[in-house]
C-alpha cells in the first residue's frame, strides 16, 4: 500500500504546488477522493447484495435448488458481513489522567481564553501524561458515523520546558487545529483515511478471497494516493495552525516556543534519558521522583553550548516528506522569523518561571508525583531484569580488565565482548580504542566496523559512513538499520540529496527482503525444487529427529530454488501421515506446530503437511533424486 518514494515525492511536490495556486478547488479534489472510497466501498456491498439476493430469487421462482448455485450465493454473501464488520472503526481513547476545572483553575483559564478567541469546539477532556508534546484529538464515539469528544492533552515534561507565554502558544497552534472548517474537514479526512487502514487490515487478516479480490486490490491502488493528497493537506494545517498561534501568543512566543521544543527534546533525549538509563548499572529499583528530577534538569542542568549545537542542527534539516510537519527553519519563515546574516536565530532567554508552575498551580507537586509514579510502575520489571544483567556484564567487564592489566593475550571473542561492554558501560570514548584495536587485525570485522561507524557518525564524522559501509559489505541484514543511520547523519547535515540516496537503498533492500520472505512462506504449484546439498550426517540426524513421531509415515526433503536471496537456501519438508480411520479435531496441524516447535532444521525450512491442495508437492519431490529421507518401517 505504498507508492515509490520517489513517485511520492514528486506527487507530493506537485499537489504542495497546486495546494498553494487553487486551495479551494485542491480540497475539492480531496474530498472527491475520500468520497471515492466510500462509494466503491459500498457499491460492491450494493452488487454482492444484489447478486445474492437475485441467486435466491430465481431458485424459489424455479423452484429448483441447484447445489452449484447454492454454493455461489453462499461464496457471494460470505464477504458482506466482512465488509460491514470492516467498516466499524475502533479510536481508543488517549491515555492519561484527566484534569478538572477546580484542580487547576489556571490552566482552564487560559484554554477557555484562547478557545473564545479562535471560537473552536468545546474541549470534553483534558488530560496530563509523561510525554514531551501536546496535541488535540478528536475521537469519534460512533468510529465512522462521527459524534465527536475532543481531548487535550498535554505532557508535563513540556510544561516544564517552557515559559507560560511559550506554552500559550502551543496550546493556541493546537486548538487551531479544532477551528471552524479546518477541524470539521481535516477531522474527516483523518477518520477516513484511519477506517480505510483498519478496513484493509481487516480485510486481508479475513482470508475471504472475494473480499480481497474486490476490495484489497483496490486499497492498493486507492490508498497511496488518497494519502499523498491527504499529506499535504496535514502539512497545510500545520502551517494554518502556526498562523492561528502567532495571531494569539505572538509570533516570537509561537517561534521561542517552536526552538525550546526542538531543542529541549533534543537535550532530553540526549542527556538526561542517557544518565537515567545508566542508573539501571547501579540501582536495583528505578528513580522515585524522576519528573522531579527533569524539571531541576531544565532549570539548571541545559549548558548553552548544547543546546546551541542542537539548535543549529535543528536548523539545518529540511522538510521531508516522512512527517507532515514542516522542518523548524521552514515554520520560523512562515512566521517572519527567518534567520538572518544579521539577525541570527537564538536561543529563547531562560525563564524563572515554568508553564508547569504558573498554570498547574497547588496542584503541581501531586500532579509530579502521579506521573512519576506511573513511569515507575511501567518501568519496574524491565528495570529489574536490566539491573540482574548488567551485573552479570559487569562482572565479565572486570574479568576482561584484570586479563588486560596481567598483559594476558585476549582472544578474538574476548576483544570483541570488551568493546562491546566498554562502549556499553562507559562510553563512546572508552570504546574507540578497543574498536580500532579489533579492525587492526580484522579489517573486516562486521560489529566492530559498525560500532565505530556509529560512534563517528554520532560525533558528526562523515568518515563513519566508511565503517559502515564495510560493515553492510560483509552482513546484508544490517542494510536497513545502516542506511537509516547514514539517512539521519545527511539529513541532520542538512544534506537532503545524500540523504534520500540512503533512503532509497533503504528502502528498496526492505521490499528485496519483503518479497524473499514471501516467497519463503508458501509452496506453489509454480515453484521449483532440487536436491539438498546437505551432507549425509546432517540428514541423517534429522531423520532420526523426526522418526520420534509415530504418526509419520514419510518425509520428502528438497531445496526450493528461490529468486531473492538464493545464498540463504529455503528448505522444504513434506510430511505425509500414516493412514487414520477417524481424525479426531485438529491432529494433523498439533503435528505440525510440534516437529516446527521441537525439531531442530538445518536453516530455513518450510514445514508441509501432506494432503489433497498440496498433492502437486509430493509428485514434484518424488522426481527428485533422493527427496526421500524417512520412511516408516511396517
Amino acid at each position: 500500500m505504498s507508492l515509490e518514494q520517489e513517485k511520492f515525492d514528486t506527487l507530493i511536490a506537485s499537489l504542495e504546488k497546486f495546494a498553494r495556486q487553487q486551495p479551494t478547488l485542491y480540497k475539492f479534489r480531496v474530498a472527491l477522493l475520500a468520497v471515492l472510497g466510500y462509494t466503491y466501498i459500498f457499491v460492491t456491498l450494493g452488487i454482492l447484495l444484489g447478486l445474492f439476493v437475485i441467486i435466491i430469487y430465481s431458485m424459489f421462482i424455479s423452484n429448483r435448488f441447484n447445489y452449484l448455485l447454492i454454493k455461489f450465493a453462499i461464496v457471494i454473501f460470505l464477504p458482506i458481513p466482512i465488509i460491514l464488520r470492516s467498516l466499524w472503526v475502533t479510536f481508543p481513547r488517549p491515555q492519561g489522567l484527566e484534569l478538572h476545572r477546580q484542580e487547576v483553575p489556571q490552566l482552564f483559564a487560559l484554554v477557555d481564553k484562547l478557545r473564545t478567541k479562535l471560537r473552536t469546539a468545546k474541549l470534553d477532556r483534558i488530560l496530563l501524561n509523561s510525554q514531551f508534546n501536546a496535541s488535540v484529538m478528536q475521537r469519534p464515539r460512533l468510529g465512522l458515523f462521527g459524534w465527536q469528544e475532543n481531548y487535550l492533552i498535554l505532557g508535563l515534561p513540556l510544561m516544564q520546558a517552557l515559559s507560560p507565554e511559550q506554552l500559550s502558544a502551543v496550546l493556541a497552534h493546537e486548538l487551531g487545529h479544532l477551528s471552524g472548517n479546518h477541524s470539521r474537514f481535516g477531522g474527516w479526512i483523518y477518520r477516513l483515511q484511519k477506517t480505510y487502514y483498519q478496513m484493509f487490515e481487516r480485510l486481508q487478516a479475513s482470508g475471504d478471497r472475494i473480499a480481497s479480490l474486490v476490495l484489497v486490490n483496490f486499497f492498493n491502488w486507492y490508498a497511496p494516493f488518497f494519502t499523498a493528497y491527504s499529506f499535504v493537506l496535514r502539512r497545510m494545517n500545520e502551517y494554518e495552525a502556526d498562523r492561528c498561534s502567532a495571531e494569539l501568543a505572538g509570533a516570537e512566543n509561537t517561534a521561542q516556543a517552536l526552538i525550546n521544543t526542538d531543542v529541549k527534546s533534543q537535550i532530553l533525549n540526549h542527556y538526561f534519558w542517557t544518565d537515567v538509563s545508566k542508573q539501571v548499572y547501579e540501582i536495583t529499583e528505578p528513580p522515585a521522583n524522576i519528573y522531579t528530577e527533569m524539571s531541576n534538569f531544565l532549570q539548571n542542568g541545559i549548558q548553552m553550548e548544547n543546546a546551541g549545537r542542537f539548535l543549529q542542527q535543528a536548523l539545518a534539516e529540511k522538510t521531508d516528506n516522512h512527517d507532515t510537519h514542516p522542518c523548524l527553519t521552514d515554520r520560523l519563515q512562515a512566521l517572519g522569523c527567518l534567520p538572518t546574516a544579521g539577525n541570527p536565530v537564538t536561543l529563547p532567554q531562560p525563564f524563572a518561571v515554568s508553564a508547569a508552575s504558573e498554570y498547574l498551580g497547588n496542584a503541581l507537586e501531586k500532579l509530579t508525583a502521579y506521573i512519576s509514579n506511573t513511569w515507575k510502575t511501567e518501568v519496574q520489571t524491565t528495570w529489574r531484569q536490566q539491573y540482574a544483567e548488567s551485573q552479570g556484564n559487569m562482572a565479565l567487564l572486570r574479568d576482561l580488565d584484570t586479563k588486560v592489566a596481567e598483559n594476558h593475550c585476549l582472544s578474538p571473542e574476548d576483544m570483541a565482548n570488551l568493546s562491546v561492554l566498554t562502549l556499553k558501560y562507559r562510553g563512546e570514548d572508552a570504546a574507540v580504542p578497543w574498536l580500532e584495536k579489533i579492525l587492526a587485525t580484522a579489517e573486516n570485522d562486521v560489529f566492530a566496523n559498525y560500532n565505530l561507524g556509529q560512534i563517528l557518525l554520532s560525533q558528526n564524522d562523515i568518515k563513519g559512513i566508511e565503517y559502515i559501509e564495510k560493515a553492510i559489505a560483509q552482513r546484508r541484514e544490517i542494510l536497513i538499520e545502516g542506511c537509516e543511520l547514514i539517512y539521519s547523519f545527511f539529513k541532520k547535515q542538512g544534506d537532503l540529496q545524500s540523504a534520500k540516496i540512503y533512503r532509497h537503498r533503504a528502502e528498496e533492500n526492505y521490499n528485496l527482503v519483503l518479497m524473499a520472505k514471501r516467497e519463503r512462506s508458501y509452496i506453489r504449484p509454480a515453484d521449483r525444487f532440487q536436491t539438498h546439498r546437505l551432507s549425509e550426517d546432517v540428514v541423517q540426524n534429522l531423520s532420526e529427529q523426526l522418526s520420534y513421531y509415530p504418526t509419520i509415515k514419510k518425509v520428502y526433503f528438497a531445496e526450493k530454488i528461490v529468486q531473492h536471496f538464493p545464498d540463504e537456501l529455503c528448505y522444504v519438508i513434506l510430511i505425509e501421515e500414516v493412514w487414520k480411520l477417524i481424525s479426531v479435531g485438529n491432529q494433523s496441524q498439533q503435528l505440525i506446530r510440534k516437529i516446527v516447535k521441537e525439531v531442530k532444521f538445518p536453516g530455513f525450512t518450510l514445514v508441509v503437511l501432506m494432503n489433497r491442495e498440496n498433492e502437486f508437492i509430493r509428485r514434484k519431490m518424488r522426481k527428485i533424486e533422493g527427496s526421500i529421507i524417512y520412511q516408516k518401517q511396517n
